[in-house]
């Protein structure tokens, strides 16, 4: 084989590699609610409505099922304990408890007391070695995973809640009614720090905190998304904004764009921008700093509702399902198209912002 052989070889495999996303291997049979990557090593854990979290072994050379775990009503949310390694995670839904789950045994223990209604979001700090949880019945409850019961405290909301997300300092809580609270996960006790309302005129579909802890971006259900900025000294207030995305362009004559929700946030640990997707079955990739998308990636089987970028910048997990709940007066209408999850390994640069 000669030289430009070898490289028309390297350069084929590295397309492949870097471009075409994997399909994972044993998907979830209903929608899924999330997808995460452990703290270390290629594992990726998903929940989703068939009430069974599966554990994949994401690597290139094997994308495989792992383990398989069976719970009694779908599940809405996981995280990982980062103190832990890869081996406990926490999921919720709507059983309205909180479970540890030891990855490596498969076994699930409950902790903490149970919610009112579904939990729809878990976080997990490492500092008070604490799991949070947020439900639709108003509350939010930190558990302490140090005590064998879970011992917990219950702190009462305005609303229902949506999204949750935190840094080693700040919780970040997106509500009913398009409110946002901002706390200091160090003391709950003392209520919210900022009480926002958010920029986005509809309900709040979900929130991820900004890697470098000066705010978050929050979606809605009507395809735009906000970049804000927490009420700190020397924060840019008068930087934050507003874009829309996620909607299907028709260019014919007097036609109507076709707006979708934005389902899903996901930042690059390294170079801070950040991908979204949405219910028009696209990823993209945005310098949220430069106010720029940088890259639209080839359109899924259905809408991506769940995204995560692995600890080293390496691999994007694109949990995708059918939401179009379309229905018939006569029938059901047609059977949901399969769910599946893709990961995309990224190239070195690939994230990396303009600024």
């Amino acid at each position: 084989m000669t030289l430009s052989e070898y490289c028309r070889l390297f350069l084929f495999f590295f397309f492949f590699f870097t471009n075409s996303p994997v399909k994972l291997k044993d998907a979830p049979q209903d929608l899924i609610s999330s997808v995460r990557f452990a703290p270390a090593g290629p594992i990726l854990l998903t929940t989703s409505w068939d009430a069974q979290v599966r554990i994949y072994d994401a690597r290139q050379d094997l994308g495989t099922l792992h383990s398989q775990i069976t719970y009694k009503a779908p599940l809405l949310d996981a995280c990982w304990d980062r103190t832990s390694g890869n081996s406990t995670a926490y999921v919720a839904g709507f059983e309205r408890r909180v479970y540890a789950l030891d990855v490596e045994q498969g076994k699930t223990t409950p902790i903490g007391r149970d919610h009112n209604r579904a939990i729809k979001a878990v976080v997990h700090h490492s500092e008070s070695r604490s799991v949070i949880s947020g439900s639709f019945d108003k509350t939010l409850q930190q558990t302490d995973t140090r005590t064998p019961a879970g011992e917990s405290q219950i702190f009462q909301l305005p609303g229902k809640v949506f999204a949750m997300d935190s840094t080693d300092r700040h919780l970040v809580v997106g509500m009913s009614e398009r409110l946002v609270h901002v706390y200091d996960l160090r003391n709950l006790r003392g209520g919210p720090l900022q009480q926002n309302e958010s920029s986005l005129k509809y309900p709040t579909r979900t929130l991820r905190c900004i890697p470098n802890d000066v705010g978050y971006v929050n979606t809605s259900i009507e395809g735009r998304v906000a970049v804000e900025y927490f009420n700190l000294p020397g924060t840019p207030q008068h930087e934050k904004y507003a874009f829309k995305c996620h909607r299907i362009v028709d260019k014919s004559p007097n036609s109507v764009d076709t707006v979708t929700p934005v389902n899903a946030i996901a930042f690059h640990p390294t170079y801070g921008t950040f991908f979204s997707g949405g219910s028009d079955a696209v990823v993209c990739l945005w310098d949220f700093q430069a106010r720029k998308r940088m890259k639209q990636y080839p359109r899924f089987p259905a809408s991506v509702m769940a995204l995560d970028v692995d600890s080293t910048g390496t691999m994007l997990a694109v949990g995708v399902s059918d939401d179009a709940y379309k229905e018939n007066p006569i029938e059901l209408g047609p059977a949901p198209k399969a769910s599946a999850v893709f990961v995309r390994y990224l190239a070195a640069d690939e994230a990396r912002g303009k600024t």
